[in-house]
């Protein structure tokens, strides 16, 4: 059976396994930069990720976006043109 999850179902699931985030919007924005860059017809490549965890606690900007990176995994970001990410505890 093929694997059916979009990128932005697998953005939800591997960040809501590793980050127990209290809130977690995740947001394709793809259409919003048709004719750029990166842009692929079908969306999923550009996307704006909104998340409130107890496990930023601490953590500076860099050390944030590195746990998200880390969480999302080397195959997934590789998959990903734009990632725009707003994150605090």
């Amino acid at each position: 059976m093929a694997n059916t999850a979009t990128v932005t179902d697998l953005i939800r699931s591997r960040l809501n396994a590793a980050l127990s985030p209290r809130e977690l919007d995740v947001v394709d924005d793809s259409e919003s930069h048709r004719g750029h860059a990166g842009y692929q017809e079908g969306g999923e490549s550009h996307f704006n990720v909104r998340i409130r965890a107890d496990a930023f606690e601490g953590q500076t900007r860099i050390a944030r976006h590195r746990t998200v990176h880390a969480a999302l995994g080397k195959d997934l970001v590789a998959r990903i043109h734009a990632l725009s990410l707003d994150l605090d505890t």
